[in-house]
């Protein structure tokens, strides 16, 4: 066995530019005194080696005899050797890459199932959020309807109270009373003309029933209707506020155009041609009735308060 003989210029070169002479003589041993260029990108991707310090010796025939004490320079082995070295630094530099592309492979899965899992824990969130905004809401509607339910039962009761009936409570202790029988006495006791409290109920749902798409405008007739009565109920001998000037445009815009609401007024004691002095609504002194203006009032406050007011049926 022999070692080849290197470059001089170049091992010079590579060992000033701070790689070890062992390193150095192997790589150009192996690429054959090649380039600088190429004998440090061997050191480079050869230095995990565990003998890349080891300088390679190639067999010398024993029939060939050395010249000036240095070995002959065996060519073809050492083209032979340098392409294997070739191929096996190919080969490993392509076994480096799959590695690294599966390890790059393995990590975009990695964050793939990580992205996957923050999405389902995102969703799973927003699914328990709308569950709970749900049972609130169900909850709120619940306590919504008994409300009303509550407000019914008081305005049945009141209208009950009006038309001089027993509470509820009261004929449900009653023995039960045979339809025919029953119907006779509904009968009877039913009045023949309605009462002033229930004409003036019937005004109002007639009024919210035949302009039920217009329910704004409508609920400001209610209020205005309201602040008319209860400035009588509450000042009955002051003259001013027992006449309404027709042209007045609020009452114009938001009372008069509604024949339901002149027939209100008209119940509740005010009059069209009652003075000599034309173009108002008047009412007299003498026809003020503070049960009557009551009763209009506990409507009116029914009619703004509650939202199923007109869909009753007694």
């Amino acid at each position: 066995m022999a070692i080849l003989d290197v470059n001089k210029k170049i091992l010079k070169e590579l060992e000033l530019m701070g790689f070890s002479s062992a390193r150095a003589r192997a790589a150009l041993c192996y690429l054959g005194n090649c380039s600088i260029e190429d004998a440090v990108n061997w050191i480079l991707e050869h230095e995990n080696n565990p003998d890349i310090d080891q300088v390679p010796q190639f067999q010398v025939p024993i029939n060939i005899q050395i010249e000036s004490g240095k070995p002959p320079f065996l060519q073809e082995e050492m083209e032979v050797r340098l392409k294997e070295l070739r191929e096996q630094a190919r080969k490993k530099k392509q076994e480096e890459e799959k590695r690294m592309e599966w390890e790059r492979e393995k990590e975009r899965i990695r964050m793939g199932k990580q992205l996957m899992e923050a999405k389902r824990v995102d969703e799973e969130n927003e699914r328990k959020r709308t569950i709970a905004s749900r049972e609130v809401e169900k909850e709120e509607g619940k306590k919504a309807r008994e409300r009303i339910r509550r407000q019914l039962e008081q305005d049945k009761a009141e209208r009950r109270r009006m038309l001089g009936l027993p509470p509820k409570d009261l004929e449900t202790v009653k023995p039960a009373t045979p339809p025919i029988q029953k119907a006779k006495i509904q009968k009877a006791l039913r009045p023949i003309r309605p009462s002033i409290e229930e004409r003036l109920s019937n005004c109002l749902r007639s009024l919210k029933k035949n302009h039920k798409d217009d329910v704004a405008q409508i609920k400001k007739a209610f209020q205005t209707l309201l602040t008319y009565v209860g400035n009588v109920a509450r000042n009955p001998d002051n003259e001013r506020y027992r006449k309404i000037r027709l042209s007045n445009p609020a009452f114009q815009d938001r009372v008069s155009k509604y024949k339901e609401c002149i027939q209100f007024l008209e119940l509740c004691g005010f009059e069209k041609n009652g003075r000599a002095e034309p173009g108002f609504l008047y009412m007299p002194r003498n026809k003020v009735d503070v049960s009557i203006l009551n009763s209009a009032g506990l409507a009116l406050n029914s009619a703004i308060t509650n939202p199923f007011f007109g869909m009753l049926s007694f």
